[in-house]
């Protein structure tokens, strides 16, 4: 598999008039391309600083962070909300990004035409977001990120305000578009079931100054994500990841969710 991005001995340290404080210490990962990564870990375990890291936002105190694209242009950021202004239509949010780059033209317009037609959007996109439910407002959101042609697309929990049949059904689109558009993802969630089901691979991270505990493949059939939480196996790896974080932590993990463990043994 090609690697597209390299964390090596990547260090992150916040200076306050209080003195240090280490968000990440020694964190090695590889991404490759076309994989959905998931990162979990306690809460304020640093999940949200290594995207913004892999964003651009942040720079490492130490270490490296390799890439085989732009970090500036060719990386999507998907937020908990969708973050869609109520007036303008969908349409015009989609290309909100790329007026703002101040590069949109004939063929970006067409694009996002394309593409709100491809997703199931494309009757409603002269409407207006307070006319959309809530999945349909996220894949707008994730469309408008798709516009920009990024080579990997990092989410910060894009579904913890959707409820959870709503959001079996938008993790299932995220998953399917992202799948269908070749592109990389990394997910980052409280929901081990949704990592387990959205996604290739589950990197789970210590208690803060996070690092990379362990990575867990989570390949169990290539079937929808409901069909990967029936598959054989789903249970075995969920209390595997379960028991790599601190008991503590427990309510967190499973917030979101209505799957808890039976057997933790």
């Amino acid at each position: 598999m090609e690697e597209i991005v390299k964390l090596s001995g990547v260090k992150l340290i916040y200076h306050s008039k209080n003195g240090e404080n280490m968000a990440i210490r020694d964190l090695n990962l590889s991404v490759y391309k076309g994989e959905f990564l998931a990162l979990v870990g306690p809460s304020g375990s640093g999940k949200t600083t290594i995207l913004s890291l892999l964003a651009g936002i942040l720079k490492p105190s130490e270490g490296e962070i390799q890439t085989s694209f732009d970090l500036k242009n060719k990386v999507g950021y998907m937020l908990q909300k969708d973050q869609l202004f109520n007036w303008r239509t969908i349409y015009k949010n989609i290309l909100l990004g790329l007026e703002i780059k101040g590069k949109i033209t004939k063929e970006d317009k067409e694009y996002a035409k394309y593409l709100l037609q491809k997703y199931g959007l494309g009757d409603v996109m002269h409407k207006y977001p307070p006319e959309l439910s809530g999945g349909m407002k996220q894949r707008a959101a994730l469309i408008r990120t798709l516009v920009l042609k990024p080579e990997i697309v990092l989410l910060d929990e894009p579904f913890s305000a959707l409820d959870f049949q709503t959001r079996l059904s938008v993790g299932e689109d995220v998953r399917s578009i992202i799948k269908s558009e070749g592109l990389t993802a990394i997910l980052v969630t409280h929901d081990i079931s949704e990592a387990i089901s959205i996604c290739d691979r589950v990197a789970v991270l210590s208690r803060k100054p996070a690092t990379i505990k362990n990575i867990y493949d989570t390949r169990l059939n290539e079937g929808t994500i409901l069909e990967k939480r029936e598959a054989q196996g789903f249970s075995e790896l969920f209390t595997k990841i379960w028991k790599e974080l601190d008991i503590h932590e427990e309510e967190n993990m499973f917030k979101g969710t209505s799957e808890i463990p039976t057997d933790t043994t």
